[in-house]
């Protein structure tokens, strides 16, 4: 019988093997000082992929390869709202690697993590996913926002790491690493169909635009009879309206129960958030909330969210 711990050590290693000639340091400087951080080639012509903090506020810096080639980088585009960044670099410096779909991910699979913690560059730990659909919250001009359906692993995590490559045990990356939450506790941004929209957007134009309903809320069951119609068990309760918003136009209230945006289902914050792209700004945005026994149909005239 084979030594499962073979098998483990074989997975970590050939994920490795695979994702250090595609992994870089990026050596930032910046108003606050110098730093370093991680980043990754996606694509053949010298993209890397990397998170917003590392080049916030950047004033010039390089990335440095792994067999030690140094070369300049611009920054492409960023988005403090889903903690991306884009750089270029010169093309040929890594090879890219292949991005995957966090949404397939299960709790208690094997994760590897490569990047360059405290300046060590190539370094690789390993763990497991050990919860999905976390919120990151991040502030805004316009308040508190969050990072949806992030990926809390305990694979170590150290400051630097940001940026770097969390892959699957096929190599294929599934997140990018971004902050350190506590010992045994790092989260990662997921890599899905949602970020290969922004990373589109960030290539295309430098930034991401979205819209802006202006509510907070948190998921709250719904009464047996109305969970029975929907076919579901769960709305969005609204804790919050800003004041001034489309929300606060459009006649949403607190204690308003949000059932569905036109034939959207919500079931949570993160239903409603995917749904505030930025070809909706300055469009009509029906919403359906259920309010002291009814349903009611309110129309808002979404906003546009400002970072």
């Amino acid at each position: 019988m084979a030594d499962p711990f073979d098998a483990y050590s074989r997975v970590v290693t050939s994920v490795a093997e695979a994702l250090q000639p595609r992994v870089l340091s990026v050596l930032v400087r910046s108003r606050r000082g110098s730093a370093t951080g991680s980043a990754f080639a996606f694509t053949e012509d010298g993209l890397l992929l990397t998170s917003a903090h590392v080049v916030e506020g950047v004033t010039g810096g390089g990335v440095v390869a792994a067999d030690g080639e140094e070369a300049p980088f611009d920054v492409l585009g960023t988005d403090r709202l889903s903690e991306l960044a884009v750089l270029r670099t010169r093309p040929g410096l890594a090879r890219p690697a292949e991005l995957g779909d966090a949404d397939t991910l299960r709790v208690g699979q094997l994760v590897v993590a490569v990047g360059n913690p405290l300046g060590f560059a190539g370094s690789v730990t390993a763990g497991v996913v050990s919860a999905l659909g976390r919120s990151l919250p991040v502030r805004t001009a316009r308040g508190a926002h969050s990072i949806d359906d992030v990926i809390q692993t305990d694979a170590a995590l150290n400051p630097g790491n940001s940026g770097g490559a969390l892959a699957d045990s096929t190599a294929t990356v599934v997140g990018v690493n971004t902050a350190v939450a506590g010992v045994g506790l790092g989260l990662a941004v997921p890599v899905n169909a949602t970020t290969r929209r922004i990373l589109g957007e960030l290539i295309s134009t430098g930034k991401v635009r979205r819209a802006w309903l202006g509510i907070g809320g948190v998921t709250m069951a719904v009464p047996p009879a109305l969970a029975e119609r929907l076919g579901r068990r769960t709305g969005l309760h609204v804790t919050e309206v800003v004041p001034g918003s489309p929300a606060a136009h459009a006649g949403i209230y607190l204690g308003d129960v949000v059932i569905a945006s036109g034939e959207h289902p919500v079931r949570t914050a993160q239903d409603l958030q995917r749904l505030m792209l930025g070809t909706a700004v300055d469009r009509p945005f029906p919403v359906t909330v259920y309010r002291r026994g009814a349903l009611v149909d309110v129309v808002a005239t979404l906003g546009e969210l400002i970072a």
